[in-house]
């Protein structure tokens, strides 16, 4: 696997996390670990790095295919 191909799966695997912490935040979705309930503020501080980092590897990859 090349690094274009790696960066392009990382990216949509941030994507897709992205999408389900928004949903997450959207639906008002109750998440529990290990009977410990994660607040709604965590899915905001992930949806933003999770974003970012499905952003920029995506950049990464039209970067390199130019």
């Amino acid at each position: 696997m090349n690094k274009q191909t790696y960066y392009a799966l990382v990216s949509i695997i941030f994507g897709v996390l992205a999408v389900l912490h928004a949903a997450r935040l959207y639906y008002q979705w109750e998440a529990v670990i290990g009977g410990v309930e994660i607040p709604i503020w965590v899915s905001w501080f992930a949806l933003i790095i999770a974003g970012y980092l499905a952003m920029r590897g995506w950049m990464f990859v039209q970067k390199k295919g130019r």
